[in-house]
């Protein structure tokens, strides 16, 4: 079912004991009556267990930053589906810009991925997104139809039914820069669009569609404010706890 989710993607940032006073004051900060959204903390695996402690007294579910294509054996650094469900993780993000270029995830990588959570009932968020020139060439319709046909459409309707999407404007990441709302829209409502065309418009209209892209405390409402925008995936203003529970109460 479509839910509004905000999700926070602290990437490779802090030490075990700031992780900790973060987590701490997003655990006090977030209350059930003025949340309209669902809050989901993906930090470094090694504080995954720590975090999900504290989701336990608090409102927000955890997810991981990252899966093993692999489902076990002699793959030294990768963590597994399997290890991910058994400290009963919910989420975990898939084809992050950043795992795509600095360590050459394919799509068939990703897809790979996206079904081992899905073996173990983890709810996949993938992320597909263009960079600054295929933007500037007007291709990035193209790009994201690609990045989605290729690592998504390979699955069923009931397996898809459990994927949340997160467009990222790779342009936009950590350069201060953001989509215009309308842009943003214009991506979404886009991809909404793909779904529909390839399962059908129940299934299009129950995809929740994230907008990951240099999104903030300042212009998070007017971004969420868009029809088939359902929420962020934050990176840098998820690290300030102030910050991350504004935009958690931009709905």
């Amino acid at each position: 079912m479509r839910k509004n989710i905000v999700a926070g993607n602290w990437k490779m940032n802090k030490t075990f004991e700031e992780a900790e006073e973060l987590v701490s004051k997003l655990a006090n900060g977030f209350d059930k009556k003025y949340l309209k959204c669902e809050v989901v903390i993906c930090p470094p695996s090694p504080y995954l267990e720590m975090v999900s402690d504290y989701a336990e007294e608090s409102v927000f579910d955890v997810g991981a930053q990252n899966v093993s294509e692999y489902e076990n054996g002699a793959y030294t650094g990768e963590i597994s589906a399997e290890m991910l469900s058994s400290i009963e993780l919910e989420y975990c993000i898939v084809g992050h810009s950043e795992r795509r270029k600095y360590f050459n995830e394919s799509n068939s990588q990703i897809s790979a991925k996206i079904d081992r959570l899905l073996d173990f009932g983890i709810h996949p968020i993938f992320c597909c997104g263009e960079v600054l020139n295929e933007r500037e060439k007007g291709i990035q319709f193209d790009v994201i139809k690609s990045q989605i046909a290729k690592s998504l459409f390979l699955l069923n309707k009931d397996e898809f039914s459990n994927i949340v999407m997160a467009y990222e404007p790779v342009w936009a990441i950590g350069t201060g820069k953001t989509a215009k709302p309308e842009q943003a829209q214009e991506m979404h409502a886009f991809i909404r669009s793909l779904i529909a065309e390839h399962y059908d418009n129940e299934t299009a209209n129950n995809t929740t569609i994230l907008y990951g892209g240099s999104c903030n405390a300042k212009n998070a409402h007017e971004l969420f404010a868009n029809n088939d925008v359902d929420g962020g995936l934050i990176g840098g203003a998820s690290l300030k706890a102030q910050d991350f529970i504004a935009i958690a109460k931009s709905f």
